[in-house]
């Protein structure tokens, strides 16, 4: 029996041979259980991902286009039917009504909110920006704003005393019932000698 090498040497003797060109052809020729075969290796895999790949991201990409659209707009359709004309009118109407609440809340602590200005005796002009959620936030802010408000009138009244050179001491609360003498007081401030 011949030998591979024997078989080689003879191919390279008879490479003009048109039989031999036939036979090496058929030898050579690619069939689908030779492919199937090859694409199983890991070599074969990192030849044909790289192509199933691109072909799956266009499809994708084709399929996107053409039907992601309408699925989104029926889910969306489904999840939040459009309204009748009924329940738009009853969502409007319900508007409405809560605002009206909250007008009428609005008021009732604007009213609270400037008595307790003027009662305070602070600017009832923008007691509105003080208005809360409720009473007590807006009662609370009205605090605030009483005490930097008092606060910042004192300084300028201070400072006002000592542009004109006036230190203003702030004197005792409590009377005193010491007995005064008039005209000692006056002979101190010089107003009768």
């Amino acid at each position: 029996m011949p030998t591979l090498e024997d078989v080689k040497k003879f191919l390279e003797e008879n490479k003009e041979n048109e039989e031999v060109k036939a036979f090496v052809g058929e030898l050579s020729a690619v069939s689908a259980d030779k492919v199937e075969g090859f694409l199983e290796t890991d070599e074969g895999k990192r030849l044909i991902q790289p192509r199933l790949d691109s072909h799956f991201t266009k499809g994708l990409d084709t399929w996107k286009a053409n039907n992601l659209d309408a699925l989104v707009d029926a889910k969306v359709k489904e999840l939040y039917p459009e309204e009748t004309e009924e329940q738009k009118r009853i969502r409007k109407l319900e508007k409405e009504l809560e605002d009206q609440k909250t007008a009428a809340q609005r008021e009732k602590l604007l009213n609270k909110a400037v008595s307790y200005a003027s009662e305070k005796q602070l600017p009832a002009d923008v007691v509105e920006f003080f208005i809360g959620e409720d009473e007590d936030s807006t009662m609370k802010n009205l605090g605030v704003f009483e005490e930097k408000y008092t606060a910042a009138l004192q300084a300028a009244i201070d400072g006002k005393f000592k542009e004109n050179g006036r230190d203003i001491d702030s004197g005792s609360s409590t009377p005193t019932n010491q007995n005064l003498d008039i005209s000692s007081l006056a002979a101190e401030a010089s107003i009768r000698k």
